[in-house]
């Protein structure tokens, strides 16, 4: 009986070997957490807090929506990862920026975000704004934005209780971040694209570029507002 027991713990142990090296299965506990190289794991451990399992559904931006994964190139989404996004409360996950990540992991987490949720055509054909405004700075004209964020964007957030320009909300998140947002919508809680961006998300004349850059631009009129009265309330640092 005792040649069969060790028999069969040497069994078992070649086994689960095995499932240890099988694709897809939880790396090695014993493993240090730089050797971790697994797209699944990182993702759970690093942004589904903010970003939502599957990358939807989370307090910060849609990563699971593929006209979001289409509008933002390779370069971007890493230095994202890698330094963090001003402004926001993404943090940088790179060793070199203060981080727990390797380069390596952070190759992994675009990868693996490009491979899960970017889609072919994902804009049907449509040529959308760019990710990046035309120009450095201040790109567009805050009088101009006002007015068309009334028209195409206050009437849902102001109904539905989510003004987006109020200062609670601008101080969480950042230029870039309003501007993904605007052009590749948010369909995991309803947020139209660029191109439906009007109340009830039915289709109008899609904002132009000069829309986005003006709507942005005005709203960051009113975070800098914000920022200025805290400031003089000695609430700012």
């Amino acid at each position: 009986m005792r040649c069969v027991a060790v028999g069969l713990a040497a069994w078992l142990a070649v086994i689960l070997a095995g499932c240890r090296l099988a694709p897809g299965h939880p790396p090695d506990p014993d493993s240090r957490p730089d050797q971790v190289l697994d797209f699944a794991t990182l993702y759970d451990q690093n942004c589904a807090a903010c970003h939502g399992r599957n990358g939807q559904n989370g307090p910060a931006i849609d990563l699971g929506n593929p006209e979001y994964q289409a509008l933002i190139d390779d370069a971007s989404l890493r230095k994202w990862i890698a330094n963090g996004m001003p402004g926001t409360e993404m943090p940088a996950f790179a060793q070199s920026a203060g981080g727990m990540l390797t380069d390596a992991q952070v190759d992994v987490l675009v990868a693996g975000m490009r491979k899960a949720w970017r889609a072919q055509d994902a804009f049907a054909g449509a040529a959308p704004p760019a990710y990046a405004p035309a120009a450095a700075g201040n790109a567009g004209d805050a009088q101009r934005g006002q007015q068309t964020y009334q028209v195409r964007c206050a009437g849902c957030h102001k109904a539905g209780g989510e003004d987006i320009a109020s200062s609670t909300y601008l101080s969480l998140v950042g230029g870039q971040a309003l501007r993904s947002i605007i052009i590749a919508g948010r369909p995991d809680i309803g947020q139209p694209d660029w191109q439906h961006d009007a109340p009830g998300g039915k289709a109008v004349t899609p904002l132009s570029a000069q829309d986005v850059d003006d709507i942005v631009t005005y709203l960051g009129t009113l975070r800098s507002a914000a920022t200025t009265t805290v400031s003089a309330q000695g609430g700012g640092k």
